[in-house]
């Protein structure tokens, strides 16, 4: 193991098993061949040709107000800043240590998250990966004393970084397939971008040139989401673009019809007399000027402004009139109808909240309000977005398992061996006040309780307690013992004192 320059290896046996793939990876990784530096670049749908600008599409979409909105419930439901508790603990009940090391790891996870100021910046490094589909961070390292640990970790902006495998492949005498010789990956980064042209890095000058950063030294987090034909990581947005433009779009087009449409028009019939062609029209235009008025509505800042350099056929009608018929007159023309139906915009907005999961009683909940009612007869939307928001912080601890793998190795506390081993053990539990949960939690210790009932005439005799308490009440270690010490001090509190004439017999 290469880390930060210091090269940690343990005497292995070689291996002589062969492969004609590279390893399995979450993407984000550009595959090139060994001693060339060029790859493919991609265009999803057609919205951006560089993942820089997929990147800066995929933050546009994030500003506006509806999406913005369905983030926000996704962000605090994912991520809870209470003042009594810690965003996100490390509980290592499960990992198979001494208590000595459980007890390190625990504090080295703190210490983690002191690095990353995580009690603070919790939702604003969740909402960057969400948004993003992907978070970096270079990780700190005193090379004169490594033991100490991470010294530092600071955010990269994934616009300037990426990810590169480098695969050599030799030809297999036997077979004559291109078997996979040797494998390495490392990160680019140039703060420039990585990209300006699809389908090659930036060249310049000698000083231009990226960076190459070990894989060690950077900590990446993908969304978990996969273009296979492109092996790129995409955002959670990306379904939400095209729903996104379509409501922009509509929102501003209801908003012209209502401006053009809700005023009634004026038709100026005006007589012209003999006049010759050319004559008539000048005069008509001498008459338009004298009572014009132009009317313009701004999409991108919503404001209307009175501009009369262009005239508009939206605005009144001037017609002229010949000598021998009715004279000048003005007449007017009806207003649009159904000005106030907005169903096509609600449809576009519930095709927004589906695409980003949101659960659709979060968009009508102004109109409607909250129902705190049982869990058990909480909406199947509900408990999808329970399940997403539960898929999303397994995919985020990921970042919490690199970090806190490189702090224990770092500090001699494990080997890179042992890390395997453990790293599936430890479990990190999210803080959460989603009154859900809480009602969820409440109903499921009542159905412990009434199993319990049930079943404590057999404890001692076909079940123990440990496994009650570990299996019917679902207690972690920590629990047990706190429970069992607080159960010994109450019982000492009321044990009564015998008195001086029972002693003395």
């Amino acid at each position: 193991m290469e880390l930060f320059g210091f090269e940690i290896n343990r005497k292995k046996e070689p291996r002589t098993a062969q492969s004609f793939v590279a390893p399995d990876d979450d993407g984000a990784i550009e595959s090139i061949r060994g001693g060339g530096y060029y790859g493919t670049y991609f265009d999803v749908e057609g919205v951006a040709n560089t993942e820089e600008q997929l990147i800066k599409r995929y933050r546009d979409i994030s500003m506006f107000a509806d999406v913005d909105a369905a983030i926000e419930d996704i962000v605090n439901d994912s991520i809870s800043n209470l003042e009594d508790e810690k965003p996100v603990e490390c509980d290592t009940d499960a990992v198979k240590v001494s208590a000595t090391v459980k007890k390190a790891i625990a504090d080295e996870f703190t210490n983690v998250l002191a690095l990353l100021d995580f009690n603070n910046r919790a939702q604003d490094y969740y909402r960057r990966w969400y948004i993003d589909g992907r978070i970096y961070f270079h990780k700190l390292v005193d090379k004169a004393n490594p033991k100490k640990g991470l010294y530092d970790v600071r955010y990269i902006d994934p616009r300037k970084i990426k990810k590169v495998r480098e695969v050599k492949k030799e030809k297999d005498p036997k077979t004559g397939v291109q078997m996979i010789k040797d494998v390495k990956e490392y990160f680019v980064y140039d703060d420039k971008g990585i990209a300006s042209k699809p389908g090659q890095y930036k060249a310049g000058n000698a000083s231009d040139k990226a960076l190459k950063i070990s894989k060690d030294a950077i900590c990446f987090v993908s969304s978990g989401l996969l273009d296979q034909d492109k092996n790129i990581p995409l955002s959670y947005l990306h379904k939400a673009i095209r729903p996104a433009n379509q409501l922009r779009m509509m929102e501003n087009a209801v908003v012209i019809y209502r401006i053009t449409r809700a005023p009634e028009r004026r038709v100026f019939y005006v007589d012209t007399g003999n006049l010759p062609t050319m004559k008539a029209e000048q005069y008509l235009k001498d008459v338009m000027n004298r009572y014009r008025n132009k009317l313009v509505y701004d999409g991108s800042t919503g404001e209307i402004r009175d501009d009369k350099k262009f005239m508009s056929m939206l605005e009144d009608f001037w017609m002229p009139r010949r000598e021998g018929g009715r004279g000048t007159e003005i007449q007017t023309l009806p207003g649009g109808q159904n000005l106030g139906e907005t169903g096509d915009v609600e449809y576009f907005q519930r095709k927004l909240y589906q695409a980003l999961n949101v659960p659709m009683s979060r968009l009508e909940a102004q109109q409607s309000g909250i129902n705190f009612g049982r869990s058990a007869e909480i909406s199947r939307d509900e408990l999808k977005f329970t399940k997403f928001i539960a898929k999303l912080r397994r995919r985020f601890s990921a970042m919490f398992d690199d970090l806190l793998k490189t702090q224990l190795i770092l500090k001699g506390i494990i080997t890179e061996d042992d890390w395997p081993m453990i790293r599936d053990q430890i479990q990190y539990r999210f803080a959460s006040d989603a009154y859900y949960t809480e009602s969820k939690e409440q109903e499921i210790l009542r159905s412990r309780i009434e199993v319990l009932n049930g079943m404590a005439q057999y404890v001692g005799q076909y079940y123990s307690k440990e496994y009650v308490q570990k299996e019917i009440l679902k207690m972690r270690d920590d629990e047990i013992d706190l429970i069992d010490k607080q159960i010994e001090g109450e019982a000492q509190e009321v044990e009564p004192q015998p008195y001086e004439g029972e002693e003395n017999e």
